[in-house]
Parts: C-alpha cells; sequence; structure tokens
C-alpha cells in the first residue's frame, strides 16, 4: 500500500525494438542477388527497347526510299509518256509523207520532160503543162504546211546525214566534196530526214593537175 506522499512507482513504459546490424550472412548461404537482377533487368529491357526503335527507325527509312523510288519512277513515266506522246503527233505523217514523195518526184520529172519548143507550137500541150505545175505548186505548199521541207542541195557541201552519194564527177571545176549534181530531192519532216537527196560529187583532183592548173594560170615572162 501506498499513501498520497509516497511517490507513485515508476511505470515501465514499453520501448520500441532498436534496429540492430544487419544479420551477418552465414557461412555457406547464397548471397541475396535480387537487386542486381532487378538492375540487370531494366538494362535488358533498355536495350531491347533500343533494338526496337532502331529496327523501326531502318525500317522507316527504307520505305521512305521505296517511296522516293516509286515517285521518282512515276515521274519519269509520266515524262516519257509527254515526250513520246509529243513525237508520235510531231512524227505522225511520216508514213503518209514517204508515200506521198515519189508523186511529187513524176510532177517534176513530167515538167522536165517537155521541152520549151513544144510548149511554144503546141497550145493543148502548153495548157497541160501549165495544170500540171499548178498541182506541183499545190502539193509542194500542202507538204510545206505540214513541216515536211524540200532538200536541193545543189552547190552546197556533201552531208552524209542528208545526202547520198550516187556517183563523182571529175573535172567539174568544183572543190572536192562539193554537189555539181542532183537527182532526187531529198526531204526533212522537222528535223527528222524523210529520205536523203541522191547526188552527184565532185571528185578530187590529182596532184599532178592541180600543179599543171596552177602553171597554167602564172605563165612566165
Amino acid at each position: 500500500m501506498w499513501t498520497a506522499t509516497d511517490h507513485p512507482p515508476e511505470q515501465e513504459t514499453e520501448r520500441a525494438p532498436e534496429e540492430g546490424p544487419a544479420p551477418e550472412r552465414r557461412e555457406g548461404e547464397p548471397p541475396n542477388t535480387a537487386p542486381k537482377q532487378a538492375q540487370a533487368a531494366e538494362m535488358g529491357e533498355s536495350r531491347d527497347l533500343a533494338t526496337e526503335l532502331e529496327k523501326a527507325q531502318a525500317e522507316a527509312g527504307a520505305l521512305k526510299d521505296q517511296l522516293l523510288r516509286a515517285l521518282a519512277e512515276a515521274e519519269n513515266t509520266r515524262r516519257r509518256t509527254h515526250r513520246d506522246r509529243e513525237e508520235f503527233a510531231r512524227y505522225a505523217a511520216s508514213p503518209l509523207a514517204k508515200d506521198i514523195l515519189p508523186v511529187a518526184d513524176n510532177l517534176a520529172r513530167a515538167l522536165a520532160a517537155v521541152p520549151q519548143e513544144a510548149l511554144d507550137t503546141d497550145e493543148a500541150l502548153k495548157n497541160l503543162v501549165e495544170g500540171i505545175a499548178a498541182t506541183d505548186r499545190q502539193l509542194r505548199a500542202a507538204l510545206e504546211r505540214h513541216h515536211i521541207k524540200r532538200i536541193d542541195p545543189q552547190g552546197e557541201r556533201f552531208d552524209s546525214h542528208r545526202h547520198q552519194a550516187m556517183f563523182e564527177v571529175s573535172d567539174s571545176g568544183q572543190p572536192s566534196g562539193t554537189i555539181v549534181q542532183v537527182l532526187q530531192p531529198g526531204y526533212m519532216l522537222h528535223d527528222r530526214l524523210l529520205r536523203p537527196a541522191l547526188v552527184g560529187v565532185a571528185k578530187a583532183e590529182p596532184a599532178s593537175a592541180q600543179t599543171a592548173n596552177s602553171g597554167e594560170e602564172s605563165p612566165g615572162d
């Protein structure tokens, strides 16, 4: 028993147990590797994500390259089709023109075959020739309207791209390679050759002949 004057007995308060040092690993007990495993798993996931990202970027680059190539090919096809269409329209008259050219040749031959003396004495023949000449002029004008131009290279320098040499002419008095005779005129459609002109070309004079001619031109005293 205790009275008021006496001090009450001290009551013991419960204390939280203090954390002591981590228990030491017993000999033979495996180490705790869970934190390291978690860290390794996170690093593995990061590497996987980086690999997937690189793969996705590579696929996107490949698809972009394919798209650009397809667009370029489509543009090239469009331009090629446009160019082919323009070229077809530009030269569509080639087959018809080639069939008409012999008609123009025959009209020219008919006019050249009639001697002037016959025209002076035969009125009917003169009228016929005038009609043929009018037809020839009309045909040439129609060819010109469709950009079919006549090649008549008399006196020009021989050009293998537009002329076809049939023979050489000696002692023509013209420089070598000059066209001295036109057997058949050629024709061009725009910038394309329809038919080469058939021509005779001046032949180069031998050196001895040139020396003799030069001596004749320079007489002595």
